[in-house]
């Protein structure tokens, strides 16, 4: 075996781990059963001692390695001090998720302790969450409380509550969902038509039309100011949002970006821009001249427009997908793109790009006439 390298032993059904270093033999009991996953933690914890040996850190009292005293905080302090934590974090309506979690872990858990929880325990848990159990919850659902779980533990081990994370390798299988289809080149002309001709609506035919434009996220349209606007409206500025309780905040990836509008796109920021705009000023309202509400502008406006128009219901968050598919139909580089809609590359083909024009299948089968075929066979029964 090569010097330095720290083998995995079973001792009593309790793995250990056996090396040699500067002539002396060491041990290191971890005291924990032989199992798939501690042997995982295992190895971590040998290759941990490897490149210490090899890069000259390596500590011969084992102090650094030993395996610490894991507190027993129940399951529920912990997920409650995780929690306040996080608050300070959080916008009120993303930390309304963690709260609903918080009534599931203690219903669970009660007063069982963190060191406890162990994989079985973990994935009893996943499945209790999951339809026609406890809590009834969708599989996207469950599977986005478990990372609350995981990162809760991950939390725990920095503040050395706990000593591991069981949580780790609890996965949860969700079903493919059909990506939104984008809005085709006729339909986003109807809807834009029918919101600037109809004056119930016209109001709101600026903002939709930006929207489709630019492919806005639903909240960073809500947000902008004209302070986001060049003096020309030739660019706009996006790294705030708005939620949907009017609380202003970062966008979502906290990465504010840049974008240079079409001139048509610009003309439209000039015609609505009048001498007393002030640079705080809401460049988009509602008809009572406060931000758009989501909800309320989907339910009033944009729902009956679409009915009126036999377009198939799409939520307007749709916009942003109807642009980056049109964009990526026309050729557009996706990098470039996902520079302009703020997102990464792969998130932007994942979760986006729709079917504008939607892929052929080859033609690979012969060329066969079913009239000459239809006319062999009725030679065939004329023989018969």
């Amino acid at each position: 075996m090569p010097k330095g390298t720290v083998r995995i032993e079973v001792i009593k059904d309790r793995l250990r781990l056996a090396w040699s270093w500067q002539g002396k033999r060491f041990w290191l009991s971890l005291e924990l059963p032989d199992s798939l996953p501690n042997r995982k933690a295992a190895q971590i914890k040998a290759r941990t001692i490897e490149l210490d040996i090899a890069s000259n850190n390596f500590d011969p009292t084992l102090a650094k390695y030993k395996p610490q005293k894991q507190e027993s905080i129940p399951v529920t302090e912990l997920f409650d001090r995780f929690c306040s934590w996080k608050q300070r974090n959080l916008c009120p309506k993303t930390f309304t998720k963690y709260q609903g979690t918080k009534k599931y872990v203690t219903e669970f858990f009660r007063n069982k302790t963190a060191i406890a929880v162990t994989d079985a325990v973990a994935e009893d848990f996943r499945d209790w969450l999951g339809a026609n159990l406890g809590a009834n919850l969708e599989p996207v659902t469950v599977r986005e409380r478990i990372a609350m779980m995981q990162a809760c533990w991950n939390w725990g081990i920095k503040k050395k509550l706990v000593a591991e994370n069981p949580w780790t390798d609890v996965k949860v299988k969700v079903p493919p969902r059909q990506k939104p289809q984008p809005f085709t080149a006729a339909e986003i002309e109807a809807i834009v038509r029918e919101f600037r001709s109809n004056g119930q609506i016209s109001h709101y035919a600026d903002y939709v039309e930006f929207k489709f434009g630019v492919g806005l996220r639903t909240g960073e349209a809500a947000a902008l100011q004209w302070k986001h606007c060049s003096p020309d409206c030739s660019k706009i500025w996006i790294g705030e949002s708005m939620d949907s309780e009017q609380t202003r905040k970062g966008d979502k990836r906290h990465r504010g970006r840049s974008i240079t509008l079409t001139p048509m796109l610009q003309q439209l920021l000039l015609r609505r821009k009048k001498p007393e705009t002030l640079s705080d000023d809401l460049i988009f309202t509602s008809i009572e001249g406060s931000s758009i509400d989501a909800k309320n502008f989907n339910n009033r406006y944009w729902k009956p427009t679409l009915a009126k128009l036999g377009i198939d219901y799409r939520r307007p968050y749709t916009t942003r997908h109807t642009l980056i598919s049109h964009a990526i139909d026309k050729g557009m580089n996706p990098a470039e793109l996902a520079q302009l809609t703020g997102h990464n590359v792969r998130t932007l083909y994942e979760h986006y790009v729709g079917t504008v024009r939607p892929p052929q299948l080859p033609e690979i089968l012969p060329s066969v006439s079913f009239s000459d075929f239809d006319s062999q066979v009725d030679r065939e029964e004329s023989f018969e």
